[in-house]
């Protein structure tokens, strides 16, 4: 198992999720840009800030999914809003259609994949 992170690592690698550039997370952070490069090669250090990338990505995904639901509620708005131009009514319809034709490939290519995998299983 790998050693854990020190404390001033930890500090970089917060500060390279919050940072534009490594040398401002570096500055940030308190350490050399020289330290930075070092650490960034480094195999432990690689794997807490893939994780760390990773769990930024999940949670942003989680706040897409909660907007989901004011998303449709405006795209259906504006697709009955007797006001709005028929650009955008067409628009709307076409976004709406467009979403819920990729739901149903994406479930049909989940199905395929479990049916691939269990398929690949050991009796």
């Amino acid at each position: 198992m790998d050693a854990p992170l020190t404390r001033r690592q930890e500090a970089f690698l917060a500060a390279l999720l919050r940072c534009p550039t490594i040398a401002h997370a570096a500055h940030t952070a308190g350490i050399a840009e020289v330290t930075a490069g070092r650490w960034l090669k480094d195999a432990t250090f690689q794997a807490a800030y893939r994780e760390a990338r990773r769990q930024v990505v999940q949670q942003a995904i989680v706040q897409v999914q909660h907007a989901t639901g004011t998303a449709v509620q405006t795209l259906l708005a504006v697709m009955q809003d007797p006001e709005a131009t028929a650009s955008a009514k067409v628009s709307a319809a076409r976004t709406i259609l467009d979403t819920a034709v990729k739901a149903v490939e994406l479930e049909d290519l989940e199905a395929r994949i479990a049916a691939l995998e269990a398929a690949q299983e050991p009796p």
